[in-house]
């Protein structure tokens, strides 16, 4: 299995329980594919470097996990379609 950091920034005005259902939906989708999430890094609200859809600002998270890459492409296919994600990126970590 190969290790997988993935960052996702969401809206900036999504409630608490929105955030909250984004964050279960990404692990549920890593683990339902036979990966772990090792680690869930929520860097809260941070200025965009530029605007984005009319946002200047988004919630970042970070998360580490381990997957084969059908998972990093099904992880990547969702959050394009989620209309609450305004960026992601899935990098592959080298040993």
């Amino acid at each position: 299995m190969a290790q997988y950091e993935l960052m996702y920034i969401l809206k900036p005005d999504l409630a608490e329980e929105a955030q909250q259902a984004a964050f279960e939906k990404v692990q549920q989708t890593v683990e339902g594919a036979g990966g772990t999430v090792e680690k869930t890094d929520k860097w809260g609200r941070r200025k965009l470097s530029y605007e984005i859809n009319d946002y200047s600002e988004g919630f970042y998270v970070v998360v580490n996990f381990q997957g084969d890459g059908a998972i990093s492409n099904e992880i990547t296919r969702l959050l394009n379609i989620n209309e609450d994600v305004i960026r992601s990126i899935v990098i592959r970590l080298d040993d």
